[in-house]
């Protein structure tokens, strides 16, 4: 099954180095010797298995743009499942990135109506001003350019786990019933007494579905009648967790008690637990219990 992503966003807003940080894990020291992106480059990354993201990184310098939205745009706004729209959070040409920024929306509105659209105010490491006060003032102007469409607003930087958190919440629209996963995962916390379990994907450790039902920070998921945000656990560090060192990490400590464990062949879980009178091999059990059935959840879900 494959899910065209649409990666949008002005000349060294940052597309680039984001993707290469998710997909490729490469470090955040490296992105500076990243090249400017010419026309579009495609890359398909296989996730969860079988599912293949085909990432486009569209070159965001001019001549680009407007290749993109005239003769290029029924091939460029095509079959498009997810639509990531970069801002530069310190950029001095907002204006004209809002107009690049409609007329992209008016492409995916004719060609891929249902698509949905993220944006993230990418940089915020570099923003001088309060971040909350600065973040809200960008919602409220991306929200305003938007119209009646419901948008979906991060805040991210490549050095924090803003970036993740941001991907993470990407990703989930595009995995088929991943409200069953998430369904199935508060049964598992249930039996296992955790105070939360988060599903991570294997290759990237992009947060999958959760126990709980908030799943974002520093986001806000926006229609003209609507606004919500709230907080969610972190994803950890895909460079400290390679699948190919670390099968499986156990923390326990004074207040809770960590287990992170594979649940199947493409993904890990964590399972977090408060109780202290639940011991951890009790929790592996339970996890050793739970593969065949996600494994069968997973399949379903990817070939819905």
């Amino acid at each position: 099954m494959k899910k065209k992503v649409l990666l949008m966003g002005a000349s060294g807003s940052g597309k680039t180095s984001m993707r290469s940080l998710i997909f490729s894990n490469n470090p955040a020291s490296s992105t500076a010797r990243l090249g400017a992106t010419i026309d579009v480059e495609q890359n398909h990354v296989r996730f969860l298995g079988d599912l293949i993201l085909n990432l486009w990184d569209c070159g965001g310098q001019d001549a680009f743009m407007d290749s993109y939205l005239t003769t290029q745009r029924t091939t460029i706004f095509r079959d498009v499942g997810v639509m990531i729209y970069v801002f530069d959070a310190e950029t001095r040409e907002m204006n004209k990135d809002l107009e690049y920024y409609r007329d992209c929306l008016e492409g995916l509105t004719q060609c891929s109506p249902e698509a949905a659209v993220f944006l993230l105010v990418h940089k915020m490491d570099l923003v001088r001003e309060p971040k909350s006060g600065m973040f809200e003032k960008k919602r409220e102007e991306l929200q305003k350019a938007s119209g009646d469409l419901v948008i979906t607003v991060f805040g991210t930087s490549i050095y924090d786990e803003s970036l993740y958190r941001a991907w993470s919440s990407i990703v989930h629209t595009l995995i088929p019933n991943a409200a069953v996963l998430s369904k199935h995962l508060n049964i598992f916390a249930e039996a296992c007494s955790a105070t939360e379990v988060i599903l991570f994907e294997r290759t990237t450790f992009l947060v999958i579905a959760t126990s709980s039902s908030s799943a974002s920070t520093s986001t806000s998921t926006i229609s003209p009648s609507s606004s919500s945000s709230s907080a969610s656990i972190v994803p950890l560090d895909p460079h400290q967790m390679n699948p190919k060192r670390i099968q499986s990490l156990e923390m326990d400590l004074y207040d809770f008690t960590a287990v992170l464990d594979e649940m199947t062949r493409n993904t890990y879980v964590m399972v977090v637990v408060h109780d202290p009178t639940i011991e951890t091999a009790a929790i592996k059990l339970n996890i050793r219990m739970a593969r065949r059935k996600f494994e069968e959840l997973q399949g379903d879900s990817i070939g819905a």
